[in-house]
């Protein structure tokens, strides 16, 4: 299985280019403020629905009941993330709800900012850093604290007392040697027994790649994407799977999922999407893995709805493996005004495919059904939440990819927030190496950002082939780095091409040098704002950016194509032939594709650990230090909209209505009573 969500292509995005947030609340839309409250290394901004008040009744009603089946799968994330998150997190906000001393107290300050933290990973793990959270606060202010809280309100297993309790927990919050990372994809190492994700239970990686290795049969044309929907445990020495599904792992929230779909299905928009909501039921009901892949296959061909949702096990980043699935949600609708770009790209998929500088026996020789829009989000929920996607290309199975096509779509309102957000804050002036690429990043930085964004989902993740017999995971842990560097470098690829121009996407043959520029400083300087000094890069899409941009430098430097150069003790990165560049991406992009097509793990790992995993520890801390007196977060994430559902004396709905007013602790406290079905321990 490979993932095709991007976590933030936004360069400056993903940097932190927001401007210092404000605390203060805001009431109303007239005066929106894109800023919520900055703590730790993030940042909570809110986004508009804009367009939602011009949907007629029906549609409202459908999104309602979406938004409602989307936040009742925010504890599956919670105890996949770590099985001790959801009694940690229930455990706070007892303290967080009751605590009778002094609020302004230093260390209680401390276990807030550490809650919130928590809340924003949907665990004690960093949501892009995987590093487990170092608290603020004391054991023993933490033992106080619980003490003058309501023993009914904590998570204690049956029969446990408050001391037994404490004794349990206290190690995995303040013993840096007890489960560390959520996910550790160091090479040599077991990656299952050192990670603390709850996907497994008592199994090793051996064991766990033995177990799913024979269930795969290599011939099979529509090969199942085993282990995606389950925990693989061991029990009286026998590895078996606990299947997520109604009546099995998780099925308190699942029902409540489905208690909502069913709602939804019944205001469907049509028929064909009926169908769609009808099958997601029946693999929530059965947790049979076919039934998900015809759920998918029908997803992919509804064209005509205007509403379109995510919902379910989708994602593998947070598995070392690359195979279980995170629990997620985002429901939208169509920005008809902006998809005319997407549908652009998409009309002239098979020129792009053809053109691709990659051997020709790893091109497709018919792309099919690449289907592009822009949407408005209505909610993000699960491991879209609060930190989420800009783009998304699903369905992930590579089958259902070459046989029946693929949706990708750009989030434009989640753009337009970071976008917005970001205006004035002072990081191009710190990072950018000179006003002509000020100029350019000004005047063409957030189109071409936007840009590269569609091209990465709509074509890159859509393009090329796997070999016949080569086992979609045969990249194992490589696999998402690598998936991730052939979308960015097929976009980035084409961002320079004169085609784009003629198309009418890009209005001047300059215009691609932002991107370019933007993606070589992030790879090479900016985005290492995002990792603790001493570590080195883990999450997947930075290694793929770090790939590329250090490759492209290296192979480069025979003619200076690109150069890290030093003035007043400050790095900026300086490119010199920006056409150069374009031709190293166009050979580094023909590498990896032969690296997927063949399955050629030892290539994926030697380039992955040469290029993509080392930090350079000097200029770490320089950049550092440059970002810190920016007073910027590297990290974002959102607080959601309300809506309202209107109804009449006879409890009919007659209208839904959307709000913008609600702050974090707020919306994660709501979250926690109206949306927090399943027990702290599974």
């Amino acid at each position: 299985m490979r993932k095709e969500l991007i976590l933030s292509l936004i360069t400056s995005a993903a940097v932190g280019v927001s401007s210092y947030a404000s605390t203060e609340k805001v009431s109303a839309v007239d005066d929106f403020n894109y800023t919520l409250e900055q703590f730790a290394d993030l940042q909570i901004l809110r986004y508009k629905v804009p367009g939602f008040e011009e949907l007629d009744l029906k549609q409202k009603e459908l999104i309602y009941y979406l938004t409602q089946a989307a936040l009742e799968g925010r504890d599956i994330l919670f105890d996949q993330n770590g099985k001790y998150n959801l009694r940690i997190r229930r455990m706070l906000e007892a303290i967080y709800a009751q605590y009778p001393g002094d609020k302004e107290n230093k260390e209680y300050k401390e276990l807030e900012t550490y809650l919130k933290r928590v809340w924003f990973a949907n665990g004690i793990h960093h949501h892009y850093g995987m590093d487990k959270f170092v608290p603020g606060f004391s054991p023993e202010f933490l033992r106080e604290a619980i003490a003058a809280v309501n023993i009914n309100t904590l998570p204690l297993a049956d029969g446990q007392s408050v001391d037994a309790f404490c004794a349990e927990i206290f190690p995995v919050i303040f013993n840096p040697a007890v489960m560390p990372k959520r996910v550790n994809q160091a090479h040599g190492e077991d990656l299952i027994v050192t990670s603390a994700c709850n996907y497994y239970d008592g199994v090793t990686q051996a064991e766990a790649e033995a177990f799913y290795d024979a269930m795969k049969n290599p011939a099979d044309a529509t090969p199942i994407s085993y282990g995606l929907n389950s925990r693989l445990v061991k029990k009286d020495g026998v590895v078996m799977e606990e299947v997520y599904k109604v009546g099995g792992m998780y099925s308190p929230a699942i029902e409540r999922v489905v208690y909502w779909l069913k709602k939804a299905k019944d205001v469907a928009e049509n028929n064909e999407q009926k169908s769609v909501i009808s099958k997601l039921i029946a693999f929530y009901e059965s947790g049979d893995l076919k039934q998900f892949d015809e759920y998918a296959i029908l997803w992919v061909n509804d064209l005509d709805s205007r509403i379109d949702f995510v919902n379910g096990f989708t994602e593998t980043y947070g598995d070392p493996l690359g195979m279980k699935a995170s629990w997620e949600s985002l429901v939208n609708f169509k920005d008809m005004e902006a998809t005319q770009r997407t549908e652009t790209i998409s009309n002239n998929a098979q020129w792009f495919e053809d053109n691709s500088p990659v051997d020709a026996c790893f091109k497709k020789e018919e792309v099919r059904g690449v289907s592009a829009k822009v949407i408005t989000a209505a909610i993000l929920a699960g491991d879209l939440y609060p930190a989420t996607a800009i783009g998304i290309n699903l369905p992930n199975a590579n089958w259902i990819r070459a046989n029946h096509g693929s949706k990708s779509v750009t989030i434009g309102n989640i753009t337009d927030a970071y976008n917005k957000a970001s205006h004035g804050n002072g990081f191009g002036d710190e990072f950018i190496n000179s006003d002509v690429e000020r100029q350019l990043i000004d005047q063409y930085g957030d189109l071409t950002g936007d840009l590269h964004t569609d091209l990465h989902e709509c074509l890159g993740h859509g393009s090329g082939k796997l070999m016949p017999g080569v086992d979609p995971d045969a990249l194992k842990a490589y696999g998402s780095t690598i998936e991730e560097a052939r979308a960015d470098l097929f976009g980035l690829y084409y961002m320079a091409d004169p085609k784009l121009v003629e198309l009418g996407l890009l209005p001047s043959a300059e215009a691609y040098k932002a991107e370019y520029y933007n993606f070589l400083m992030n790879g090479l300087m900016t985005q290492l704002v995002r990792i603790e000094p001493g570590n080195n890069i883990e999450e997947s899409h930075m290694r793929n950016r770090q790939l590329i941009a250090r490759w492209v430098y290296e192979k480069g430097q025979p003619n200076n194509v690109v150069e890290m150069v030093n003035r007043d003790g400050k790095t900026y990165v300086v490119v010199n032939d920006y056409q150069q560049v374009r031709q190293l991406f166009g050979e580094l992009l023909g590498e990896i594709q032969r690296i997927k097509s063949t399955g050629d793990l030892e290539a994926a790992r030697k380039i992955v650990e040469a290029y993509a995993v080392q930090v350079d520890p000097q200029l770490h801390a320089e950049i550092l230090a440059r970002y810190k007196k920016l007073n910027l977060s590297p990290y974002k994430g959102f607080v959601n909209p309300v809506y309202e559902a209107i109804v009449d004396n006879n409890g009919k709905i007659i209208d839904v209505v959307v709000t913008y007013d609600e702050d974090y602790a707020t919306q994660m406290m709501r979250y926690s009573r109206d949306y927090s079905t399943l027990p702290s321990i599974n």
